[in-house]
């Protein structure tokens, strides 16, 4: 086997058989911050390009530094243009999130970005990282298979079609924004009112009917190990950011304490 930075399928493999994996948002735009994170043995680190201080030049540095660790990179994509999902794509992303979409019809076109025609009309090119710089054209075969589908719902209009996003070839993973979520059913950050955990269940009753992972963001691990324990299989938390954040403030609260 010739090494090679690329997840070849691993995530989506692992998720499609029910495994459940815990990984954490990228967004500092620094590589060094990755790779600690990486270091730390999460299951996938999520690139957000959506929300973080970096673009797409990031993908290319975070992707081997990652996979020197074992860790694939997914990527947020700051839009569901074709454009922005093949870029990362072709630098190696293992798979793809999707935000701000509200219907079975915008996720469907989108996902055909991540697979080439005549499945979808990503763009086709062999000199890029996804087929080894050219050295590897017959990845072109393979990566329909291989990609991870990350479909964000966090509109109440998606909500209203759910099930019929979780029923789409290629929507891997259903994933909840719970910020953005929770402001469009009208009740900003109360993440414990019945109206936003309602949601939390039609979701998660969605992807598991039809044999799909579920996904959302918490803060920490306690709260992690609770939505695990509830079905929940593609578990971020946190971010770079917020993680160093909180465990400084924690310390120097801890410091002060004593003056």
């Amino acid at each position: 086997m010739i090494s090679s930075p690329l997840d070849h399928g691993r995530l989506r493999e692992r998720l499609a058989t029910g495994h459940t994996t815990v990984g954490t948002f990228v967004g500092a735009a620094a590589p060094v911050i990755g790779e600690v994170c990486a270091a730390t043995g999460p299951d996938w680190l999520l690139l957000d390009l959506e929300h973080g201080a970096g673009g797409e030049e990031q993908v290319r540095a975070l992707v081997p530094t990652a996979a020197a660790y074992g860790v694939p990179t997914v990527v947020r994509v700051e839009s569901a243009e074709r454009i922005r999902v093949g870029r990362v794509l072709d630098l190696g992303a293992a798979g793809v999130m999707l935000p701000r979409l509200d219907s079975a019809d915008e996720v469907a076109a989108a996902l055909r970005h991540l697979r080439y025609p005549p499945n979808g009309d990503r763009g086709v090119a062999t000199y890029n990282r996804a087929c080894r710089f050219g050295l590897d054209p017959a990845a072109l075969e393979h990566s329909d298979s291989q990609v991870l589908g990350v479909v964000q719902i966090e509109s109440a209009a998606a909500l209203e079609e759910v099930d019929k996003i979780a029923a789409l070839d290629g929507a891997d993973v259903l994933f909840v924004g719970p910020r953005d979520l929770s402001h469009d059913l009208g009740v900003p950050g109360q993440l414990t009112a019945p109206r936003y955990l309602a949601a939390l269940e039609r979701v998660r009753a969605a992807a598991t009917a039809h044999g799909k992972s579920c996904g959302l963001l918490v803060n920490d691990g306690a709260q992690a190990a609770a939505r695990i324990a509830e079905g929940w299989t593609f578990v971020a938390i946190g971010s770079d950011s917020t993680l160093l954040a909180a465990a400084l403030t924690t310390h120097l609260t801890q410091a002060r304490a004593a003056s």
